[in-house]
């Protein structure tokens, strides 16, 4: 039923009618039965059961949430429907995009943290690496180390003086 047609309903009953339309339509006699007064009596009744209903429907989506809050008004959604939740709808949206916002960057940053440890990870291994490979370039350069490929080496034409160096004087 439309909002419209409760009005109408509401209406027509307020109007005077006190009858549903299908009694209204049969004319009773001016002397009612003891029988036909019970009838009446109970289309009377019926026709207020039915004004109070359509006014309870009409009404039913418009009643102030009542100030206390049960775990069964909670769970069962009744505060979903409150005045209060309808007004805060965005604020609530604005919220829900906010959390969603910080969720999604708390993941970003442990994606990039991971990322660093790997980094450095790997800085430290190249680091290591470097060590290694200065201090077998150094041994290797080392004068003992090179006098030895010499004399193992047959074929090279240098090796070790056998008299100490002179220093040359040149005259100005």
């Amino acid at each position: 039923m439309g909002k419209d047609e409760i009005d109408i309903k509401i209406d027509q009953l307020s109007e005077g009618s006190s009858m549903p339309e299908e009694l209204a339509a049969d004319p009773q006699p001016a002397n009612p039965q003891p029988a036909e007064a019970s009838e009446a009596a109970k289309a009377e009744e019926e026709m207020e059961q039915l004004k109070e209903a359509i006014i309870e429907q009409a009404r039913e989506d418009e009643r102030p949430m009542s100030a206390t809050f049960s775990l069964r008004k909670i769970l069962g959604g009744d505060w979903l429907t409150a005045d209060l939740l309808r007004r805060q709808l965005g604020v609530l949206l604005l919220i829900v995009i906010f959390i969603i916002i910080y969720i999604s960057n708390r993941y970003s940053c442990q994606k990039d943290m991971l990322e660093i440890d790997r980094l450095n990870t790997e800085l430290i291994d190249a680091k290591y690496r470097a060590l290694s490979s200065s201090s077998e370039l150094t041994e290797k350069c080392r004068e003992s180390n090179v006098l030895k490929m010499l004399q193992t080496n047959k074929d090279s034409m240098l090796r070790i003086p056998s008299q100490p160096p002179y220093i040359i004087e040149v005259p100005e």
